[in-house]
């Protein structure tokens, strides 16, 4: 049976860090993987995971920078790996796989926000592809040890700018439509959140459990692609250009974006559910329409089961990775 969607009273809420939410979990003897692990919300993600004794791998494209990033927090294992680059992610999990026998905790993070047009090296559109199709690849070449961990969870950063688009299953990277690189983020934070709605109907026959999750809007390296103009509109800097935070609100810190994403894939709260949306360590209430306009809650177009199927599918033939 499907995990509704809606709130269970986790005791944590917008203001949680992740430090609070990884409080009492033990993860020694645990193997986890975090893409995007060295910026943003991920350096706060691999901290909790590390603090709670766990094994963690972070797949990095810059390995100088990835080092300086995590600097302070030992024990971290780095492992070359590109989203847009197939061949560099089937690598990857052939020495993960050859490292470990199981898998207990995969997190989807990294990604790109609204760059100019660009393509990965099968020529599929940049957003779809790192932050959708290249993790759909990813999970599925590491299946074997996930379903070797007995309960592991596998978490999809999503957003609430899945309200900007929904999946177009006829032209899914622009190629014969105009780019617009909001409606092309809109389009893979929606897969995000499909992935883990089809990964759970999948998993859980298999004790793998999915979630997606929306983080809070965090000053991050992603905003490297907003103009001025965009940035003083969304209100996220003050007038010395520090980040506001106001977590009620939605803007946050690194520490307190993290927290969602550790809450899901450790909470004991959430044992025996899955492929639900999350947000402010919570799952979020299910909104009635994809043109609503609020902030909080998720919009049916990203927990439709059908179009899950559908996007799952699609993934397959773009990618030639399965579960098997």
């Amino acid at each position: 049976m499907p995990t509704l969607q809606a709130p269970i009273g986790s005791g944590f809420g917008p203001a949680s860090t992740a430090a609070e939410v990884i409080t009492g979990i033990d993860l020694t003897g645990k193997n986890v993987v975090v893409t995007g692990g060295y910026s943003g919300i991920g350096v706060e993600t691999v901290r909790a995971f590390r603090s709670a004794g766990a094994t963690v791998v972070v797949p990095v494209r810059d390995m100088a920078k990835a080092q300086e990033a995590l600097r302070d927090i030992p024990g971290v294992v780095l492992e070359d790996m590109d989203l847009l680059d197939p061949a560099s992610i089937d690598r990857l999990a052939e020495r993960v796989l050859a490292a470990t026998d199981s898998l207990d905790i995969l997190v989807n993070n990294a990604g790109v926000m609204a760059p100019p047009l660009s393509r990965d090296a099968r020529g599929y559109e940049s957003q779809f592809a790192a932050n959708h199709l290249g993790h759909f690849q990813l999970t599925c070449r590491l299946w074997p040890a996930l379903r070797r961990a007995s309960g592991a969870r596998v978490i999809a950063l999503s957003s609430y700018g899945h309200r900007r688009a929904g999946i177009d299953f006829h032209d899914p990277n622009f190629e014969t439509r105009e780019y617009d690189p909001w409606i092309a983020y809109g389009q893979s934070k929606t897969a995000n959140a499909l992935f883990a709605v089809a990964l759970d109907s999948i998993g859980q026959h298999h004790g793998v459990r999915a979630f997606s999750v929306h983080p809070g809007g965090i000053v991050t390296g992603l905003v490297r692609h907003m103009s001025q103009a965009q940035i003083d509109a969304s209100e996220i800097l003050d007038k010395e250009g520090r980040p506001i935070i106001d977590p009620q609100n939605n803007k946050k810190t690194p520490q307190q974006g993290a927290a969602t994403t550790v809450w899901c894939a450790t909470s004991p709260k959430l044992d025996g559910m899955g492929g639900v949306y999350c947000a402010d360590c919570e799952i979020a209430r299910a909104l009635p329409s994809d043109d609503s306009t609020e902030m909080h809650g998720v919009r049916p177009r990203a927990t439709d089961p059908v179009a899950a199927g559908r996007l799952w599918q699609l993934s397959e033939q773009l990618t030639g990775a399965r579960i098997d």
